[in-house]
């Protein structure tokens, strides 16, 4: 497997000094919640107050048992002035209430055992995303991503199929009413392909298109001839595989015709925790319709 960053960073230091970097990780024909990284900004001392952690402490202990009520997107804030936090979770569309709150829990687990001196984080799971930052970014769009590929090539008849299906996607999923969308493309003798986007819910619909657009203008002509790949960003991601690593959902579900992380101060990147699920079969609570991008202040 390959791992690749292309990063427009202005305030946060690439430990792993590349503009792609190339790391280990797997892929199975099961829905695996592996971290693929996370970042966390320069150690900064003053997030040792009493105010700052009580306000993070505030977040963070809302979040798993919000998120799942929220249907997978819970945005809220604490604090004021120059100690307000503003932080927001959501989860992949088709994961259930359940696996929702606890892979919520693993990216706070991250979260404070990483980057514990950090003002701004952000941490990805296949199943989850979190992000907390003492400066307002919610509703903007931040283009850089990160991909990971495996090594098996794709079929050579099917590459300009699947990097079109995969725009086709880009350009469906942000008129969604999650803006999170799957479907299948049915490729004949080399089997089927299975495709999702989404965009994180406090962004624009039209904002949503530019993200996933983005991604596959920076990434598309590095992933498609692979089988299997995924690109994750603050603001949208999107995932191509052989098999289908998704769960059946009604809600979304349609045939389509078959930029970088920019971050504020120090980026670790990670490698993937031990002893996380695996979630063989879809739960049976998965989320609904309705959007929410209401803010909620806590405390």
């Amino acid at each position: 497997m390959t791992i690749m960053f292309h990063f427009k960073a202005f305030n946060f230091i690439l430990f792993a000094v590349s503009t792609l970097i190339f790391l280990s990780f797997s892929f199975c024909h099961g829905d695996i919640n592996l971290s693929p990284g996370w970042q966390c900004s320069e150690a900064d001392n003053s997030t040792s107050s009493n105010s700052f952690q009580t306000n993070l402490n505030k977040l963070l202990s809302s979040l798993s048992a919000n998120v799942p009520l929220q249907n997978g997107f819970y945005k809220a804030t604490a604090g004021q002035d120059s100690d307000k936090i503003y932080c927001l979770v959501q989860c992949r569309g088709d994961i259930s209430a359940n696996d929702c709150a606890n892979c919520t829990k693993e990216s706070i687990k991250i979260a404070l055992r990483d980057c514990s001196k950090s003002k701004m984080v952000a941490v990805w799971f296949r199943w989850c995303f979190l992000r907390y930052s003492n400066e307002k970014f919610f509703g903007v769009w931040e283009g850089s991503s990160m991909a990971i590929s495996n090594d098996t090539f794709e079929d050579p008849s099917v590459i300009s199929k699947g990097i079109a299906f995969m725009g086709g996607l880009a350009s469906t999923a942000p008129n969604q009413p999650l803006m999170f969308q799957t479907s299948v493309l049915d490729v004949g003798q080399s089997g089927q392909r299975y495709g999702m986007a989404q965009c994180t819910r406090d962004m624009s619909r039209s904002e949503c298109g530019k993200c996933l657009d983005g991604q596959l203008v920076s990434f598309g002509s590095t992933v498609e001839d692979k089988r299997g790949w995924e690109l994750y960003g603050l603001s949208c991601s999107m995932w191509y595989h052989d098999f289908q690593f998704y769960s059946n959902i009604t809600t979304v579900a349609s045939a389509v015709p078959g930029l970088p992380l920019e971050v504020p101060s120090a980026l670790s990147l990670k490698p993937p925790m031990d002893g996380v699920p695996t979630r063989q079969n879809a739960g049976s609570s998965n989320f609904g319709i309705g959007e929410a991008q209401n803010e909620i202040k806590v405390g």
